[in-house]
C-alpha cells in the first residue's frame, strides 16, 4: 500500500508540473475511449489503446531524464542537453508508432 500511495502522489506532482505530461495524459484518455469504440475486434482494441499509452509512458521517462541530468550536470552542458534530445525523439518516436497504428487500423 505505501508503494501505492507514494507512487499515486509522484503521478499527481507529474501531472500538476508538467504542462506537456498534462496534455498527452487527457488527450490519452479521450483517445483510449475512442479506441474502444472504433475498434472492431479485440486485437484493434488492444494495439489502438497500447500504442496510445506508450506516449504518456515515454513523456515521463523524458522528464525523469531530463530532471536527471540537469541534477547531475555540473559543467557540461552539451551532454545534458543531448540527453535532452534524445528523450524528446523518444517522445516522437511513441506519437508516429500510435499515428502509424492508427492509421493502418482504420483504413487498411
Amino acid at each position: 500500500m505505501n508503494i501505492f500511495h507514494c507512487l499515486t502522489r509522484i503521478l499527481r506532482n507529474t501531472f500538476s508540473n508538467e504542462k506537456a505530461f498534462r496534455q498527452e495524459f487527457l488527450l490519452s484518455l479521450s483517445l483510449i475511449l475512442v479506441g474502444f469504440l472504433i475498434g472492431e475486434t479485440v486485437m484493434q482494441k488492444t494495439l489502438l489503446i497500447l500504442s496510445i499509452i506508450l506516449i504518456p509512458i515515454s513523456e515521463i521517462l523524458n522528464y525523469s531524464i531530463g530532471s536527471f541530468a540537469d541534477r547531475i550536470s555540473f559543467n557540461n552542458k552539451n551532454l545534458s542537453q543531448k540527453i535532452k534530445y534524445i528523450g524528446s525523439v523518444a517522445i516522437l518516436i511513441a506519437i508516429t508508432n500510435a499515428f502509424i497504428t492508427w492509421i493502418v487500423i482504420l483504413f487498411f
